[in-house]
């Protein structure tokens, strides 16, 4: 009885993740269908902490797409379906990014939302940097988020029964700031659904998820679109999670599937302690 109580309280610490990789399509059934079938693999392989990528249930032929399908917060079609797959399955399930309506009728928020097992939504992050770039200088590749998004302000941290998660989308990677902003909050896991574009992923994504767990020292979890979209638009997949020493944990290269590892948080803790790299910081 004393050696059961010891290895529940010890696996407390150790928790089963998952990183679902989707291609998401222009119709929303069949993403959320596809969604669930992913998370039911997830559940099969014990994952207690599952996210989806951004822009999940739906990569629409426009960017005007998702304002069809935007929902109030607390209410709508897509949050019930995230609620009903978190109590079902008793997990925690990070729904990327759906789109939330914004005060601006043209425009909605970006934004990540975390359920708990008990199907209530947990934490609610609006993605904060819109990505408004042009990939190559001949016009081939630009985007421009902040014609169809709101902007988010504020940083959020969720403060689970399976440790501290603090919570990014996609363009959030290259503002290191943001994620150091979060470290009076003791995170321990950092999210980062995305839809990074081919040309990009291919450049940087590695880099940066790496980055941001190794002078963070987290875990970071990253679910990403790896393949080619409705409107054209080639996404890179590579879905990874690593730990706080920069190490992949596992990875999903392309198409539909899902990256598992289990996480041990006494170990992250641990290395804080002999690497107190964070301790070490001059400037904030």
């Amino acid at each position: 009885m004393l050696f059961a109580a010891f290895y529940v309280a010890y696996n407390r610490y150790m928790i089963t993740v998952a990183a679902i990789q989707m291609v998401s399509s222009d119709q929303l059934e069949d993403n959320l269908q596809n969604a669930k079938n992913l998370i039911d693999d997830a559940v099969r392989k014990k994952a207690k902490f599952i996210t989806l990528p951004e822009n999940f249930s739906l990569m629409g032929k426009t960017d005007e797409a998702r304002l069809a399908i935007s929902e109030e917060y607390g209410e709508g079609k897509i949050q019930s379906f995230l609620s009903e797959q978190a109590s079902s399955n008793q997990i925690w399930l990070l729904g990327g990014t759906i789109p939330l309506k914004s005060q601006d009728p043209l425009k909605v928020y970006a934004a990540s939302l975390l359920f708990s097992p008990d199907g209530r939504c947990f934490a609610h992050y609006n993605k904060i940097h819109l990505f408004d770039v042009m990939v190559n200088e001949d016009d081939e590749e630009v985007y421009k988020e902040s014609a169809t998004f709101e902007a988010g302000t504020e940083p959020v941290v969720a403060n689970t029964e399976i440790g501290n998660v603090g919570l990014s989308v996609c363009y959030d990677l290259r503002f290191p700031e943001l994620y150091r902003g979060m470290l009076k909050d003791n995170i321990q896991l950092l999210t980062a659904p995305s839809a990074f574009t081919a040309t990009t992923g291919e450049a940087h994504w590695e880099v940066l998820l790496r980055s941001r767990a190794i002078e963070n020292l987290c875990y970071v979890i990253a679910s990403n679109q790896g393949g080619i979209h409705a409107n054209g638009r080639a996404t890179w997949g590579h879905s990874m999670i690593v730990d706080p020493w920069g190490n992949i944990l596992d990875c999903v290269e392309c198409g539909p599937g899902i990256a598992t590892a289990t996480i041990d948080l006494k170990k992250q803790k641990h290395t804080r302690k002999l690497f107190p790299a964070l301790k070490h910081r001059k400037l904030n």
